[in-house]
């Protein structure tokens, strides 16, 4: 008997399709299993998609943002087209899930989900977005488009960056290659993130420790990472961040970590339009050795 993968086959609406750089970009929507709601993710096929089989590279966007903030913004498709990398976009959390409290503040809920699984209520039904990222996506993206598994990465902004860096530190193996803008280093002491953690996760900060990637890199045992990350001067939520700590962290363990601090940028678009390129020539570097 055929046996299909749990997220495998299910129905994707396409939303839109504009061309880029020979390639296009496309928006889809689905019906999550995970977070049991619509979805939207954004998907740049590149030309090369049209004859092969492509290495695909995950981007998770920060707090407030949905699937279009990175697509509209940062002019990622240039270079996604030359190295012939598929990039996919999902949203940031569940949407219209009608939960008491969801809307009320620009950093938690709606558009926070913070790549976390909830297991409090009433959010442990829908915010299960880590579980959504590392597992149902991947499984929709490789039914139904020309990638190939064996060569994934992963990057992202702010809460997104903290969401590749935890994705990659909890899944030895599963990425190539991992970087980020201004990530969220050590979400535990960021009062952004321990709002989050404190409904999602509940009240005991040990459980929260499974999705810090600072406290997560401390008992790192997988394969070597090459992490890069770009940071702002300028930025205005350096205080949040905590990059140090993270660094920190991985000098401890001898993981390689290339941190630049990029002089006058601050935490918004025009610091990761800058600087695209050279995240995209980083991962290509991995996945299409």
């Amino acid at each position: 008997m055929l046996s299909i993968p749990r997220f495998g086959r299910m129905a994707l609406k396409q939303v839109s399709s504009s061309k880029s750089f020979g390639g296009f970009q496309k928006v889809f929507e689905h019906d999550s299993v995970e977070l049991k709601c619509k979805m939207k993710f954004a998907v740049y096929l590149p030309p090369k998609a049209e004859s092969a089989k492509c290495p695909v590279l995950y981007f998770l966007s920060g707090l407030t943002c949905t699937e279009q903030n990175f697509i509209t913004k940062s002019g990622f498709q240039q270079a996604a087209s030359e190295h012939g990398l598929i990039v996919i976009a999902p949203d940031t959390s569940p949407r219209g899930c009608n939960i008491k409290g969801e809307d009320d503040s620009w950093d938690f809920g709606t558009g926070a989900g913070f790549y976390v699984d909830a297991t409090e209520d009433p959010w442990k039904t829908n915010y299960r977005m880590y579980s959504y990222v590392t597992e149902e996506l991947p499984q929709l993206v490789n039914a139904n488009f020309p990638v190939d598994p064996q060569r994934t990465s992963i990057f992202g902004h702010s809460m997104g960056g903290h969401g590749a860096l935890i994705c990659t530190l909890k899944n030895p193996g599963k990425y190539k290659s991992v970087s980020a803008f201004a990530p969220i280093c050590n979400p535990m002491l960021c009062v952004w993130s321990k709002k989050a953690f404190g409904e999602f996760l509940g009240p005991d900060q040990n459980k929260w420790k499974a999705y810090d990637a600072t406290h997560l890199v401390k008992s790192y045992t997988g394969s070597q990472l090459d992490i890069l990350i770009d940071q702002g001067k300028a930025d205005e939520f350096y205080d949040q961040l905590l990059p140090e700590n993270f660094i920190a962290a991985c000098t401890e363990k001898k993981i390689p970590v290339v941190f630049r601090l990029q002089e006058g940028y601050d935490h918004g678009y025009y610091f990761i339009a800058t600087f695209i390129a050279d995240h995209i020539r980083h991962h290509a570097k991995y996945l299409n050795a």
